[in-house]
């Protein structure tokens, strides 16, 4: 396992390297579980969004890059129609 180095601010806040957060897919705004492992050991790992938030989780760490307004419910309810289509 590859370890890195980084220091508590001063409100107690823990700087996660860039190359981490690339690595495992963290961006402003992700949830993440800490808890405690064995002894001195401080376990972070990535939240995965629930099905039902996914798209709010989706479109806040990718609204950026979004050209046009997107109606998901209607592109949701019509794949569902296409899928449940009996030919």
């Amino acid at each position: 396992m590859t370890q890195w180095r980084t220091r508590i601010g001063q409100k107690g806040q823990v700087v996660i390297l860039k190359e981490i957060r690339d690595k495992v897919g963290i961006r402003e705004g992700s949830e993440v579980f800490v808890s405690v492992g064995n002894e001195d050991e401080i376990v972070i790992k990535k939240s995965s969004p629930s099905t039902q938030s996914y798209v709010d989780y989706f479109i806040a760490a990718y609204s950026k890059k979004f050209r046009r307004r997107v109606n998901i419910k209607k592109i949701i309810e019509e794949e569902n129609a296409e899928r449940t289509c009996i030919h």
